[in-house]
């Protein structure tokens, strides 16, 4: 008889997970009450990725004349980058829903819980739906954070949900959050001629990433004109007619006519019924091992209820590695998930991307490093497409060569830092890199000046 894996949460994880563990052979249950394809990914990430590819290219048109090309001039349609945006949302969901048709995933639409670690059930609009279980995938995300300070409207005080695109294009955006989302927020906004002002807790942005990498962005945002309002903390919101006025700890107020927070996520936790399962959870997220496996070993967690990454690409890498542990793959010996390995990008413009040892948290644990910086404005395609900021930092261990991680600010950054997570995962050593025979001129060339 065929293990029967109900998975709750179609996003990333659960789609992996469900398409895999069918391949395998299991009877796969997909529950899932918002998105086939998932909310955080479909009404997050494909969003805010179209809009920021929208405000490049009015960037790369508006400043064209630095490549030889003269009365050349661009304006935003902001109807046809909805339309756009909701098109690609309804291809990739019917592509989602298809893959897991076609691998005969069921798929039940409503709100799914642990009743018991081997029943679920679940709220559908034409009733409660009784589910057996030998195999539970818990992989129901995350949302967006809103303290109580903020009154959330929809309408001129947003989350990130609210903003894909949002109601109307702001005349003048704050934004509250200088992490990865609301660095992505300032630079999209300011590409589509918004005025932009970035509250930044710290002293830089991006507080989590090397300093130099912050200050590559904070100069590019600068040039753009965004205010940026360092060391500061919002405290208050207040909406007065068509203004909104944040209220910081250090006595500024940023005024503009909208506000958006981008200042975390909470796991969405909350009647999945953890507890009637036996399933420990720590501050809403379910405490997982290394296989993702809870204290109940035959109920997994992936995605951002594993309080682990909160990456699309990591939560999906999870799906598949808990479709092959479940259905008894991993007997042996075998690689396990290595979160400090995996690659992560900005998509600003300069692009963005780091992965493996940071040079800042080598340095904090007193490890020997060898730290090697190039350029891009050394780098003949750079120079090509008129875009030479930004460079390529390869870390690696001085006595062996090994690769240890890398940061890359700069066009398709994203791309390029595919090669050194590949090199860290596969522990390769610089001259490997340095040795590969790559194409000329191209961007990449930069990895191997960086690793010699």
């Amino acid at each position: 008889m065929a293990k029967r894996f109900v998975i709750i949460g179609g996003g990333p994880a659960g789609n992996q997970a469900a398409t895999h563990a069918a391949r395998l052979g299991a009877e796969v249950t997909l529950v899932e009450r918002d998105i086939v394809g998932g909310a955080a990914h479909l009404w997050d990430c494909i969003p805010s990725k179209a809009m920021i590819a929208t405000g490049g290219a009015l960037s790369q048109i508006n400043t064209a004349t630095g490549m030889g090309i003269t009365d050349v001039s661009a304006s935003l349609d902001f109807e046809s980058l909805r339309r756009r945006i909701l098109a690609i949302e309804d291809k990739l969901r019917t592509s989602v829903s298809g893959l897991l048709e076609s691998q005969g995933v069921r798929i039940v639409k409503g709100t799914g819980r642990l009743k018991s670690a081997n029943e679920i059930v679940v709220d559908t609009a034409e009733g409660l739906v009784e589910l057996e279980a030998d195999l539970v995938l818990l992989s129901t995300g995350s949302r967006p954070r809103v303290p109580d300070w903020a009154p959330l409207d929809g309408a001129r005080v947003l989350t990130t949900r609210d903003a894909y695109p949002p109601p109307e294009l702001p005349s003048h955006l704050v934004v509250v959050g200088s992490g990865v989302t609301g660095v992505e927020f300032v630079h999209m906004f300011s590409s589509f001629g918004c005025e932009v002002t970035l509250i930044v807790s710290r002293q830089q942005v991006l507080p989590q990433k090397d300093p130099e990498v912050a200050a590559a962005l904070e100069e590019d945002f600068l040039r753009r004109g965004v205010h940026l309002f360092k060391g500061a903390r919002a405290v208050g919101i207040e909406v007065e007619g068509d203004a909104v006025k944040v209220a910081c700890d250090d006595g500024r107020v940023a005024m503009g006519s909208h506000a958006l927070l981008a200042i975390g996520s909470l796991p969405n936790s909350e009647g999945l019924g953890l507890g009637d399962a036996g399933v420990e959870e720590r501050d809403g997220y379910v405490v997982v091992d290394h296989n993702c496996q809870s204290s109940v070993p035959h109920v997994y967690a992936a995605g951002d209820l594993s309080g682990k990454l909160p990456l699309s690409s990591v939560a999906a890498m999870q799906g598949r590695k808990i479709a092959e542990h479940a259905m008894g793959l991993h007997a042996g010996p075998h690689r396990h998930l290595d979160y400090e390995k995996a690659a992560s990008a900005i998509f600003t413009v300069p692009e963005i991307a780091d992965v493996g040892l940071a040079e800042a948290d080598a340095f904090a644990e007193g490890r020997k490093i060898r730290v090697t910086k190039v350029p891009f404005s050394a780098n003949a395609k750079a120079l090509i497409e008129n875009d030479p900021r930004g460079f390529v930092k390869i870390v690696s261990d001085p006595a062996t060569g090994v690769v240890l991680g890398g940061s890359i600010v700069g066009r398709n950054a994203a791309e390029l830092i595919s090669v050194i997570a590949l090199a860290v995962t596969a522990g390769l050593r610089v001259t490997d890199i340095v040795e590969s025979l790559l194409v000329h001129p191209a961007l990449a060339e930069a990895l191997a000046d960086a690793a010699e």
